[in-house]
């Protein structure tokens, strides 16, 4: 089976399973072809629905997570999206879909090695104009851009660093992974009236936030 109908094929498991809300999604998921955010020798296991090593003690999210991910945050052509632990740049592609040309994502990776791979793999896919990719401590969240109307945080925090939430545009929503080390609450997080309302989505299992308001080293 070539990767494009394992992908569709992929993807419509996620619908199914009632990770992947929307038609809109569903499209984007299926066009973004994850096999090119991984190292070539992992073409086979691309779309299988696991995390997988990206190298660094780094993953790229299991497809459901993304999915998930991406059906949580309500995106909308248009938007400016801060995306925090950009990895591969797999999700900032599927976030990409979803924004459009009109909208842009700001994806902060703290790890050079792999931000160099993934501005690569954002450009040969065809996303270099619709992404930028920033090495710093993703736990400040990046002032120059803000305030954004979205914020994707694909590592776990042990509580919302207090610079994303001032970031967070005013009727805002940030989805971040809160607890320890290996095991968090994905909490979707909405600004309202400068306040901030929580919904518990469930547990997930993400690598740690490191950085001045995450985990030390």
């Amino acid at each position: 089976m070539g990767t494009e109908q394992e992908r569709i094929r992929m993807v419509a498991g996620l619908v199914r399973s009632g990770y992947v809300k929307g038609e809109k999604v569903a499209a984007a998921m299926e066009k973004v072809e994850r096999h090119r955010f991984l190292p070539s020798a992992m073409e086979g296991v691309a779309y299988l629905d696991s995390p997988l090593s990206i190298g660094e003690g780094q993953t790229i999210s299991a497809p459901h997570m993304v999915g998930m991910m991406a059906s949580g945050l309500d995106l909308r052509p248009g938007l400016t999206v801060l995306e925090i632990g950009g990895g591969s740049g797999y999700h900032a592609a599927v976030i990409a879909e979803l924004i459009g040309p009109d909208g842009h994502v700001y994806s902060i990776e703290r790890i050079r090695s792999l931000a160099d791979s993934a501005k690569r793999n954002l450009e040969a896919a065809g996303y270099a104009d619709l992404v930028t990719t920033i090495v710093a401590d993703g736990s400040k969240g990046f002032p120059p851009h803000a305030p954004y109307d979205r914020i994707s945080v694909a590592c776990g925090a042990p509580d919302v660093p207090p610079p994303l939430f001032e970031q967070l545009k005013e009727g805002g929503k940030m989805l971040i992974p809160v607890g320890g080390r290996t095991y968090q609450q994905l909490y979707l997080i909405t600004k309202t009236d400068g306040k901030m309302q929580k919904e518990d989505l469930g547990g997930v299992l993400f690598v740690p936030l490191i950085g001045e308001y995450g985990f030390q080293k």
